[in-house]
């Protein structure tokens, strides 16, 4: 499977997917952290891809939607944003709403 197809097929097969640098439970860089720490305090089930451990999805991502950066929150296969939209969201509960939405 070609890089585009499994960055698509992750994104259309989870609800909510945060590509980011670690995983949750080890994040590698404070953007990455304080992102997965706003979904878990959502209380919601996500899916993770490390892109450090899968550096062609890290190479390709942001030809997936021209988003440069890392983390990236999809949700219901849209693009949410990085960390700044994620923690603006997360502290005026606009993303409490959405991803408890996503999971249902």
């Amino acid at each position: 499977m070609d890089v585009m197809e499994h960055i698509k097929q992750s994104i259309e097969s989870n609800s909510i997917i945060l590509f980011m640098k670690g995983t949750p439970e080890f994040p590698q860089c404070g953007f990455s952290s304080r992102s997965s720490q706003a979904l878990n305090a959502c209380g919601v089930e996500y899916a993770s891809i490390d892109v450090l451990a899968q550096p062609e999805v890290r190479a390709n991502l942001h030809r997936y939607a021209d988003w440069p950066t890392f983390p990236q929150l999809y949700v219901n296969g849209e693009l949410v944003g990085g960390c700044d939209i994620i923690m603006e969201m997360y502290e005026n509960g606009d993303l409490k709403t959405l991803v408890e939405q996503a999971s249902k």
